[in-house]
């Protein structure tokens, strides 16, 4: 009597094989290098738009509402205010935008090669780091233009800030790349999610103009708590709402999970849908 011996691919987060995701990484590199030329290939001004972009968003904040609409700034002027959010922000916004369309883009590696796909997310989300970097030359160039001097300890929460920015992003990432394949609509909503989201995140101002008590409701925005923390400690001395920045914190790693889970979970009919 013969016996048929099925092997099943774990779903869900048991089935992460963290040393061969090791063993590719690699790979992981090679596939961010090739989102980083292919994002700037045929442009006038190339890597330029990474400075551009935040820039112009700054200019318009700062006449809009800086000017315009007098929001407050709390003594600092508010194009450093504003930039400051947006440093955070954009490797957040970026990420989504380009993780939701990295498992369409490469198709053709998807259906003909192995690979483990979560790779493919992941590198788009790290390629906005060296958005961040050209970012940062600006942010320098502003606070030098009005001779104003950040607080050390706002400086040292820059690589945690962007840790915890990451986590997010990534959880997202996984999870709008692995809907996307399936609902093609994603790519459609989610620019007006994003453009939604900023003006439900403290980039153009300050979470003190929310009442107390709804506080804690904004700060669910895994953002909320990550960019207003590191303002506050890079440009004021009172200190950091730590319940705050717990709460983003924790959204964020919830988040982190359930994009990995779900992106595992679907992650069989890829090759399949796509």
């Amino acid at each position: 009597m013969e016996h048929e011996i099925v092997i099943k691919r774990r779903q869900g987060l048991s089935s992460i094989d963290f040393k061969e995701l090791w063993s590719y990484r690699e790979l992981l590199y090679f596939l961010a290098w090739r989102d980083i030329k292919l994002r700037y290939k045929q442009t006038v001004i190339g890597v330029g738009w990474a400075i551009l972009q935040p820039f112009l968003m700054m200019v318009v904040f700062s006449i809009i509402f800086g000017r315009i609409a007098g929001v407050p700034s709390d003594s600092v002027p508010y194009p450093i205010f504003s930039f400051t959010g947006l440093l955070l922000w954009n490797i957040f916004s970026n990420s989504l935008s380009n993780s939701s369309q990295s498992l369409i883009s490469s198709a053709s590696i998807i259906q003909k090669v192995y690979l483990p796909r979560i790779l493919l997310p992941t590198a788009s989300v790290i390629v906005t780091l060296v958005d961040f970097l050209f970012a940062g030359i600006i942010f320098i160039g502003i606070l030098i233009y009005y001779n104003f001097t950040p607080n050390l300890i706002g400086i040292l929460l820059v690589i945690p800030m962007i840790i915890f920015t990451l986590i997010s992003s990534l959880g997202m990432g996984f999870f709008l790349s692995a809907l996307n394949v399936k609902f093609r609509d994603v790519r459609y909503a989610l620019p007006f999610f994003i453009q939604l989201l900023i003006f439900m995140t403290p980039v153009i101002y300050p979470i003190s103009i929310t009442p107390l008590k709804y506080q804690w409701i904004v700060a669910l925005n895994p953002m909320t708590g990550i960019i207003e923390s590191f303002r506050t400690a890079l440009l004021y001395e009172t200190p950091v709402d730590w319940n705050l920045l717990t709460i983003s914190v924790v959204m964020g790693m919830i988040l982190f999970v359930f994009g990995v889970w779900y992106f595992l979970r679907t992650e069989k009919t890829f090759a399949d849908v796509i």
